[in-house]
């Protein structure tokens, strides 16, 4: 009896000082804890009810705070849900979204589906060396290539983002709109930019090829341009069609681009963000020049 009020008395104990360390805890530290909690699935269902469509503000997601406090984790601000929201519609999760297949079609076997195919039982052991001669020159050409890329990353702005890509982008006053991806991210700065897959001989201002496997995309598979209203648009000079928030473009065919739109090429997904306070400014200065 004894070991066991013994027992007892040193849990509460125990407890009591867990208790007084928390208490002593820096409010930041707090907060920054409890900022990392994860998202039920009832947060998530009243998130998913927003429209893809929509360009959603932070009052939309206060107003949401506000109708449900019950359901939100006391440390939840509109700005965290609007992130939420993003990394939802990124990922077809809202409920108006459902996800698109992957366009279909005849390709060309690339070297890496082929190398997949190929039985290492039936290759000679024997040394071949006009295969090893050949493979010198494919090394030295791929190379060239790296060097090539990597003297393109600070021309083209690219910047890493931390693993999970939530971070929204500090833009400056030159910046207009941002491609982001989960790894990387591109500044527009120009009011034309163009995408698709920069070889050798060919440059453009987006490399989809940074994301990943991108032989599937065109050399030049779309262009995204700012009109002299403020609107973007983006048109479709590739051969497979872009989805923008899961509506498929066709070759030859333009899309409005909104603030938060997901840009779908070839599997490689981007979230579109617009610098609304730039944009803005723009807008003022073109109706001025319609007055005048």
């Amino acid at each position: 009896m004894d070991n066991g009020i013994h027992i007892s008395w040193l849990s509460v104990s125990l407890l009591l000082l867990a208790w007084q360390a928390m208490r002593q805890l820096h409010p930041e530290a707090i907060a920054a804890t409890q900022s990392k909690a994860l998202f039920s699935q009832a947060e998530e269902v009243l998130l998913a009810k927003i429209l893809s469509s929509s360009q959603p503000k932070l009052e939309v997601f206060q107003e949401l705070l506000s109708k449900h406090p019950s359901v939100f984790y006391p440390s939840r601000t509109p700005k965290s849900l609007l992130m939420h929201w993003q990394l939802l519609k990124q990922y077809y999760l809202l409920e108006d979204q459902s996800v698109q297949p992957l366009p279909k079609g005849n390709q060309v076997l690339n070297f890496s589906d082929a190398e997949q195919l190929v039985d290492d039982a039936k290759l000679k052991e024997s040394r071949d060396e006009v295969l090893e001669h050949e493979l010198m020159i494919s090394d030295r050409h791929q190379k060239k290539e790296i060097r090539q890329l990597e003297q393109e990353l600070p021309r083209w702005q690219v910047l890493v983002d931390s693993i999970t890509g939530m971070n929204s982008p500090d833009f400056d006053n030159q910046t207009l709109a941002a491609l982001r991806d989960r790894m990387v991210r591109y500044l527009m700065r120009s009011r034309e930019i163009t995408l698709g897959r920069a070889t050798k001989d060919k440059q453009i201002d987006v490399d989809l090829s940074l994301e990943g496997p991108a032989w599937k995309i065109s050399r030049k598979q779309g262009v995204v341009k700012l009109k002299n209203n403020g609107d973007f648009f983006i048109a479709n000079e590739g051969r497979r069609p872009i989805y923008i928030d899961g509506r498929p473009v066709l070759s030859g065919y333009k899309w409005k681009l909104n603030n938060n739109s997901v840009m779908e090429i070839a599997g490689l997904r981007f979230v579109f963000l617009i610098n609304q306070e730039l944009i803005s400014l723009i807008k003022a200065e073109a109706a001025k020049m319609n007055q005048q």
